[in-house]
């Protein structure tokens, strides 16, 4: 098999929760932990740091292997879901995966990982996990797929723990109150390693990961407790981040809740050289001011055209969206375009009553089976004042936007990391 015949094998045999939902996804460990067995625990040949929560995941996990890499270390970073390339997922060094190790390992071991029935999740998790092991890193970012305490990357030991934030999502799987859904994040709480939740929420949230914590005698870290003099400003496209042990820190990601994740990450460099960790300053400060660069996160409040303006952003639940919403009132323009897309398995109420009512939009369909229906999604907006057409492809939409749009106009596309992929590829982003 080629490269692109192994992609479509993965596909085909072992189904991926990002394209087709509830159908691809499986409960519980044991899956985990027989694929483990097969390539002999090649998580335990690394450091790690796990990273969980609602939102906000990937911009931590990056952030942190651009500060790490910045400090000299070999770092492997493991997210999802991709946007354009499924090498996105594994990096070590900013670098994606071989495309020829990905077919080697399908090569090598089907016969093997084939009568577990793995789903496209484990397979892929586990397939990082060999790579970095091959590839000798030191220290590895593990992002949560979904949830925490039965997610397929709990089978790790890892340093440090980060829970970013608890928002209403993933409902079906994880419970449909914040706290039920604390209780899944806080699964990947481990027993004397120190945890960092980087927004409290509601007191009934926090009181869930510290009952975990003291459970496992696990040391517990609020960022916004521990960084209580925190300030952020926006300014020229960036992040200014000031505190007593960071004075005027540059990100690069400024994007909506990006202070929040900054806080976070912050919190979780001071704590790392207690666990023998050696960042210096100045990796902190070339990490958050070059993260983009050093790693290819994509979609973040990403700026894709300036005239008129493009941006994107995969917030995608209305505790993400409850944050883009307030970013855009910052942006100046004459008027606002929104090119937008959901999956079927979202509360689309909850993010619709949030989208502003002067906007035009244009509703559309990203191209997986998840995505929800265009004239679905148009026909509950109705209900909120939401006025626009239909589209039955991200193409279409964003065309049809740029075509009505003044230059001083701006357009914002998302609702769905997968409407945010499709866009990428028509501006040649990759």
């Amino acid at each position: 098999m080629n490269y692109n015949e192994t992609l479509e094998y993965l596909y085909r045999q072992t189904p991926e929760y990002q394209r087709i939902g509830h159908a691809a996804y499986k409960e519980g460990l044991d899956n985990s932990l027989a694929l483990d067995e097969i390539f002999n625990h090649p998580h335990r040949k690394f450091k790690t740091i796990h990273v969980g929560g609602t939102n906000g995941k990937g911009s931590v996990s990056n952030l942190l292997a651009a500060i790490l890499q910045e400090s000299g270390y070999r770092v492997g970073l493991y997210t999802s879901p991709h946007l354009t390339d499924f090498r996105e997922r594994i990096r070590v060094n900013g670098e994606m995966i071989d495309k020829d190790y990905v077919t080697r390992f399908v090569e090598q071991y089907k016969e093997q990982f084939e009568p577990i029935m793995p789903s496209f999740f484990e397979l892929t998790m586990e397939m990082a996990f060999l790579y970095f092991a091959d590839k000798e890193v030191d220290v590895a970012i593990i992002e949560v797929g979904l949830g925490g305490r039965l997610d397929s990357t709990n089978i790790i030991t890892p340093d440090l723990c980060i829970i970013t934030n608890i928002g209403l999502d993933h409902i079906k799987y994880l419970g449909d109150t914040l706290t039920k859904i604390a209780a899944e994040k806080a699964g990947i709480i481990k027993k004397y390693t120190p945890v960092v939740i980087g927004e409290i929420g509601n007191t009934e949230v926090s009181q869930v990961f510290i009952d975990k914590a003291k459970s496992v005698e696990a040391p517990i870290i609020f960022a916004e407790l521990f960084m209580n003099n925190f300030i952020c400003e926006r300014a020229n496209n960036k992040l200014i981040l000031k505190s007593e042990n960071w004075p005027n820190l540059i990100g690069q990601l400024n994007g909506p809740a990006q202070e929040y994740n900054a806080r976070t990450v912050l919190t979780a460099v001071e704590l790392l050289p207690e666990l023998g960790y050696n960042i210096p300053k100045e990796a902190v400060y070339t990490g958050f001011a070059n993260v983009i660069d050093i790693t290819g996160l994509m979609g973040r409040w990403q700026v894709l055209q300036l005239s008129p303006k493009v941006i994107c952003d995969i917030a995608h639940n209305s505790h993400g969206i409850r944050y883009v919403v307030e970013r855009l009132k910052s942006e100046d323009f004459k008027r606002l375009h929104l090119v937008f897309g959901m999956a079927n398995d979202k509360d689309v109420d909850s993010v619709l009553k949030l989208l502003p009512e002067d906007g035009l939009y244009y509703f559309t369909k990203a191209s997986v089976e998840r995505a929800l229906d265009e004239n679905l999604l148009a026909d509950k907006s109705t209900n909120y004042n939401l006025k626009g057409d239909t589209y039955p492809t991200v193409s279409k939409a964003v065309k049809a936007a740029i075509k009505n749009a003044d230059k001083d106009d701006l357009i914002f596309i998302g609702g769905s990391s997968f409407v945010v992929a499709d866009a990428l590829q028509l501006f040649h982003c990759s």
